[in-house]
């Protein structure tokens, strides 16, 4: 049976639009359990009305949800759409873009009603902002207004719609925007057949370092789809699309502050096998969340301690038996950003000043001088890589952010039979408590002294270093991960 279900209330509510077996009335629909029926339907579109709490139209997602099935609004969203409070929770940041829009010229007169389809608005240059609006709160057909008090813009109301309350030009309007937002849905019964599921690779092409190089991309593409999985790259606009796929690797840095995280939620909400998982997003971008972590549970890491802006008048007392050179870290750095060696008491006070200034916390720790940080792949519990990463040239960090230009050190990657029996009984511990995704654990050595430096939600797998020993293999173990538990999520899903 088709993978998709467009319900409505009547089926003579799609009269206006081209006959289509995908189309379901909502008392067929709701009945489908109780007659015993199955439906193989993974996609639902919901254009009822009674979209209010315990409406009809809300049963239809509810139900839809519980049959494990994708379904655009889901319950959460109406459930947001009826409640003013939650709406401008769920859109922080609305403001600054209606704000941009109208110095633009795009925001005239005092009010605007935007109807929006899958996101796309028939007024010219509010296209970002239906955009944005369907990417935070994905439902088929909404309705917004704006209006504006005392040169403010500010969103006033924003309500599902259902197909019926369409007219003329917007039934047209309407079928377009469908056919796009669906064209991954609707898929040739060939390629049904060819691929099982979809996963959605997350990336940003503007990034300057990011995780995977864009040959490891076409890598993981061509793993995949030799498994029977098509690969998509989508970017942080088609948030609205994820409820269309079956997993996402997130191949962007991410960050808890981030769309990266939201992502990630909203795809773990949606029923996706993801990577990375918000929880490992959640305990890996932290560091002063990792120091106290490995502490508590006997993790070998660098001596350090936690400084709060309370600590900055009493900072030259606290430090005063303190030896030097120390490192200073704010919680959420990258690529070595934002950490700071600290040579003497007047750096320190200097330097936790200026960083405290965006940051509560800071970690001081010991400084441990290495030719290399050891950086070993972990993936669903097993080794998937070990690593050397060397400092940069007449630098004490692997990434030399001091120029104009980044500068990083060399690398060479050995089969993990050849690293220290330590160094990954060490690293699968550490991963231990994060998670079953995909990390790389950064570990220094000196002597037999081994410790963590940190755990990394998503490491770098590019061509060329990560998988100089794996090769192809590498992409394929990764993308075999992503099918073993696809398979798995939909044995899961109860048959109606």
């Amino acid at each position: 049976m088709s993978r998709l279900r467009i319900v409505v209330d009547r089926l003579s509510d799609w009269r206006p639009y081209y006959p289509s077996d995908d189309v379901v009335t909502a008392d067929d629909y709701l009945a489908i359990e109780n007659a015993g029926n199955s439906d193989a339907a993974t996609h639902v579109i919901n254009l009822c009305s009674g979209l209010d709490y315990l409406g009809t139209g809300y049963y239809v997602s509810l139900l839809a949800q519980a049959r494990g099935q994708r379904v655009q609004p889901s319950v959460e969203t109406l459930s947001q759409l009826s409640r003013k409070a939650l709406i401008d929770l769920e859109l922080d940041g609305l403001n600054a873009l209606m704000a941009e829009l109208a110095k633009r010229g795009a925001l005239q007169g005092e009010q605007i009603t935007l109807r929006l389809f899958f996101g796309e608005s028939d007024i010219e240059g509010l296209g970002r902002l239906g955009r944005r609006l369907f990417e935070r709160l994905p439902c088929p057909l909404m309705e917004a207004r704006l209006s504006c008090k005392h040169d403010e813009w500010r969103l006033a109301r924003l309500k599902a719609l259902p197909l019926t309350a369409l007219k003329g030009h917007e039934e047209d309007r309407f079928a377009k925007a469908l056919n796009r937002h669906s064209r991954k849905v609707w898929r040739t019964p060939a390629a049904r057949r060819r691929y099982r599921f979809d996963l959605a690779i997350l990336v940003d092409p503007k990034e300057k370092l990011p995780p995977s190089n864009k040959s490891a991309i076409k890598q993981f593409i061509r793993a995949g789809r030799a498994m029977g999985i098509d690969v998509s790259l989508i970017t942080r606009k088609d948030e609205g699309r994820l409820a269309e796929f079956d997993g996402l690797f997130i191949r962007e840095t991410t960050n808890l502050d981030h769309h990266t995280y939201r992502m990630a939620k909203r795809a773990e909400h949606e029923g996706l096998v993801v990577i990375d998982d918000p929880r490992s997003i959640l305990r890996c971008t932290n560091k002063v969340y990792l120091h106290a972590l490995l502490r508590a549970r006997g993790i070998p890491a660098p001596e350090g301690q936690l400084l709060n802006r309370g600590d900055l008048k009493h900072l030259r007392e606290k430090a005063q038996h303190m030896s030097f050179p120390q490192v200073l870290k704010v919680p959420d750095g990258a690529f070595s950003k934002g950490i700071v060696k600290i040579e003497s008491l007047d750096q320190l006070e200097r330097e936790a000043k200026r960083l405290f200034e965006d940051s509560a916390l800071l970690l001081l720790q010991e400084w441990m001088p290495t030719e290399y940080d050891w950086r070993i792949g972990v993936l669903d519990g097993k080794v998937l890589f070990a690593s050397r990463y060397y400092m940069a040239r007449g630098h004490w960090q692997i990434y030399d952010h001091s120029g104009g230009k980044i500068r990083s050190g060399g690398f060479d990657t050995l089969d993990p039979s050849e690293a220290p029996a330590k160094v990954i009984k060490t690293a699968l511990k550490a991963t231990r408590l994060i998670g079953n995704g995909l990390y790389g654990v950064d570990i220094k050595q000196s002597g037999e002294r081994v410790v963590v430096i940190e755990v990394n939600d998503n490491p770098n797998l590019d061509v060329g270093v990560e998988d100089v020993v794996l090769g192809a293999a590498l992409y394929t173990r990764v993308m075999d991960v992503f099918l073993q538990r696809m398979e798995e999520r939909r044995r899961q899903i109860p048959t109606a």
